[in-house]
Formats: C-alpha cells, structure tokens, sequence
C-alpha cells in the first residue's frame, strides 16, 4: 500500500521537521496525523508529485504553520510555555556537550519559525536549498538568506558557549 510506504519512509522525517516548527509534540503529532489523513483520503494528491519527500515536506510546513496560529490565537501563553517543553536532542552524557545541546536548543528555538524551518531542513534533512525553496513555496535566494541569517542569529547566541568549552 501506497500510504505504508510513504509514512514508512518519511514520517521520521517530518517528524522531526514538525517538531522543530511547533516546538509541542502534541501539535507534531497532531499534523503529522492530519498529512497521512489528507493523504489516504485523496491519495490523488500524490498524482504526478516527483518529489515525495518535498511535497510532504510542504505539507508539513503548512499544517505545523496552522498549528501555530491556532495555538497563538488560542493562548499566548501557552505557546511560550510550549517553546521550552520539546527537547530535539538526546541527553549527552559529557557535562558539556550536554550543556551545548541546551544552548543550541534554545538557539534553535530563539529563531523565527521561517529561519527555524530553513536551518532545519538544511542542517538536519541535509536538503538543498533549491529542495528548501520548492518545499516551502519560496523563492530560491530567500531560502538561502533565511539559512545565513538563521546562522548567523545561532552563532551569535552560541560563541561565548563555544569558546568557554573548548580547550
């Protein structure tokens, strides 16, 4: 079956990816549950897509930017509350690589979710910017300048911790 395969081969991946966006795994699993959804009752969506992984990836995108706004409607606070309760990284067991997990975290989710999105798909799904631009409908030098300055805000955030854990 069409739709086995697909959540077999991707929903680790979007996963992650929607996790990253909406920083609740409620609201991931949520729009992860809604994409195979859409998709087993129109599975004509996927007529004539070449791209599995990027179109299910602008799915993603779009679901994890609606479940956003509702939470932001919803209850502000809430969505401060929901920021700091997903961890993207496994405990480490080196007090400072663990210590710069936190910090990489927290500088991940200091990014707005449109850097946040573009990081993640470069750095973590290691996709082309080109493959970034189709998935989230966006012209193709946005997606770049979203991943440099994305870097720049995480690097920025990130120096003094660097510099104070390396030998």
């Amino acid at each position: 079956m069409q739709l086995e395969r697909l959540y077999d081969d991707h929903a680790d991946a979007l996963f992650g990816f929607l996790l990253n966006l909406t920083r609740s795994e409620a609201d991931t699993r949520d729009a992860l549950q809604e994409i195979f959804r859409r998709l087993a009752l129109h599975p004509a969506l996927l007529a004539g897509v070449r791209d599995e992984r990027g179109f299910l990836l602008r799915m993603a995108h779009n679901q994890a930017i609606d479940a956003i706004r509702r939470r932001a409607a919803r209850d502000r606070k809430h969505e401060s509350q929901a920021l700091e309760t997903a961890g993207l990284f496994a405990p480490a067991p080196d007090t400072d690589a663990q210590t710069f997990r936190v910090a990489l975290e927290a500088a991940l989710a200091g990014l707005p979710p449109e850097q946040r999105a573009v990081v993640h798909l470069k750095l973590w799904e290691g996709l082309t910017f080109e493959r970034i631009a189709t998935a989230l409908a966006i012209p193709l030098n946005t997606a770049a300048s979203r991943y440099r300055y994305g870097l720049d805000k995480m690097r920025e955030q990130l120096r003094p911790l660097y510099a104070e854990i390396t030998p």
